[in-house]
């Protein structure tokens, strides 16, 4: 039994790496489908080649074991910690920032990794019938080792994003579980003591191992401050992991009359800067707003962090705002911080305001059914305030089935407004949501606004009835104006409409377009 608990443990501490490896790819290189699809399918290739290579290790098998379980602990225990100095560390000529020499590095840590784990079952297996294969029959033998195995995998994948990444972050989760695989080697030389040859040799090894790994752990929080230091540049006031986020907010001197300014970065990409953020939020927002004339209740999705709602309750008129957004850790630290608090107007406490954490996409489905049973009631504005769409996971939500899904909760008459990337550096990611939105059925209006940390930024109104236009806006704003409005739906021959297919949840094209446009400026 002990052995196979050794299984469940290998299991676990494989499939962790393999996990840690896509994550850290997904955090510095973007499109996180992309990262784990490579990093999962090296790490499985390298998995089969270990097994494969395993025939040839004909002696001494318990010893092998112990080094092979040594060596996995060290170099997947190290790999997240490793990969996040050299990306700091590499010069720009060499692949500083996510270049090749960087990749070549991560995929020859995952592929090493994967052929040390490939060679760990095959190993137990054979030790286990050595010793055991009187008593049970090989198929027995094989049965108990892959359900112990599959087992430690559900386990750990199930608690690497809810428990160890939050609470632990990728650094320290990839030391503690090389400390497991090393646990693993120390119990291996605990057990078969009396058929080790050179024991002593095994035993200083095993501490060597676990001496350095220790270290690892209580220099974890140091080196990801010095990385996240390193990546970011300025001064950093806040750094927290979410159940679904790295979250990192940094403020340097030099804001608008002298004070500090403040850049919120989820997962390594800039959300905001308070720099500038006013004129992406005042442009997202009194457009629709303002045209409307009356709203009373207003739908925000996304936009945890309350600057949309600032903008928002700049109109006496509304009653309620519901913001649906996915991550509580967000919306409760934008409600609690002072800092934070203070520059979305505290908002997030405002008594018209309601806070709800949820998937947007399910969640507008389930109020749509609520409406229909008239248990709710629709909303007169519905704004999109999601992260561009780098992956299959926010793409979804510039699909044509959740704008279906938002017009289910819209009320006749009603507007709904997206910001919708760049449309100078991403043309055709822009013009695809464009063209999503009118597959729905809804007329549109494009347009476009000048934000200096961002650049050309832009934005779709899109509803069911003519838009009258802007012809007053709440007081106080500092760049929206009417006189100015007009230009803002003027795109130029470099931003000028392109032809685009609609974004389906089927095709997702507007990630892969995304990505494609992207990646010549990185």
């Amino acid at each position: 039994m002990a052995l196979l608990a050794s299984v469940f443990v290998v299991a676990a501490c494989g499939l962790v790496y393999e996990l840690a490896a896509g994550a850290l790819a997904s955090y510095l290189l973007g499109d996180s489908v992309l990262q784990f699809s490579t990093v999962i399918g090296t790490y499985l290739f390298a998995m089969g080649l270990g097994s494969w290579l395993s025939r040839l290790v004909e002696r001494q098998l318990v010893a092998q074991f112990l080094r092979i379980e040594l060596l996995v602990g060290l170099v997947g225990g190290l790999m997240p910690a490793a990969l996040f100095a050299a990306y700091n560390l590499m010069p720009h000529e060499w692949g500083f920032g996510g270049g090749p020499a960087f990749r070549v590095l991560l995929y020859g840590c995952v592929l090493l990794v994967g052929l040390l784990v490939g060679l760990e079952i095959p190993l137990v297996m054979r030790i286990l019938k050595r010793h055991f294969g009187q008593r049970y029959a090989l198929k027995e033998l094989v049965s108990e080792v892959l359900t112990f195995d599959y087992l430690g995998a559900l386990v750990v994948a199930v608690a690497f994003p809810l428990v160890f990444v939050p609470h632990l972050g990728l650094v320290r989760t990839g030391v503690f579980f090389g400390l497991l695989n090393a646990a693993v080697a120390v119990w291996a030389l605990v057990l078969f003591r009396g058929e080790l040859r050179r024991w002593r040799a095994h035993a200083l090894a095993c501490a060597m191992v676990l001496a350095v790994l220790a270290a690892a752990m209580l220099g974890a929080a140091r080196l990801t401050t010095w990385a996240e230091d390193q990546f970011y540049g300025e001064g950093i006031i806040l750094r927290e992991s979410s159940e679904y986020q790295r979250v990192v907010v940094t403020r340097s001197g030099g804001g608008a009359g002298g004070g500090s300014s403040i850049r919120l970065f989820l997962n390594g990409n800039l959300q905001f800067h308070s720099r500038d953020e006013y004129r992406y939020h005042e442009a997202l927002v009194h457009p629709a707003l303002a045209a409307h004339g009356a709203p009373k209740r207003v739908l925000v999705l996304g936009g945890g962090d309350g600057l949309a709602v600032r903008e928002v309750l700049r109109h006496a008129g509304v009653e309620q705002v519901t913001l649906v957004d996915l991550d509580p850790h967000i919306t409760r630290l934008f409600a609690r911080h002072e800092l934070l608090a203070e520059l979305n107007g505290h908002a997030l406490t405002n008594p018209k305001v309601r806070v709800v954490n949820a998937d947007a996409f399910g969640w507008l489905e389930q109020h749509a059914r609520a409406i229909a049973a008239g248990n709710a009631a629709p909303f007169d504005i519905v704004i999109a305030d999601f992260p561009d769409p780098s992956n299959y996971a926010l793409g979804k939500l510039y699909t044509t089935s959740f704008y279906q899904r938002a017009d289910g909760v819209l009320a006749a008459g009603g507007w709904i407004v997206v910001q919708t990337t760049s449309p100078l550096v991403a043309r055709r990611s822009f013009w695809t949501v464009v063209a999503t939105l009118e597959a729905v059925g809804f007329a549109t209006w494009p347009y476009h606004a000048l934000v200096p940390s961002f650049g050309e930024w832009g934005f779709v109104l899109a509803g069911r009835r003519p838009w009258p236009g802007v012809r007053a806006l709440p007081p106080g704003l500092r760049f929206l104006t009417v006189e100015g409005m007009p230009a803002l739906l003027q795109f130029p021959p470099d931003m000028a409409r392109v032809a685009a297919e609609p974004n389906r949840l089927s095709n997702q094209v507007l990630v892969s377009t995304f990505e494609e446009e992207w990646g010549k400026v990185r």
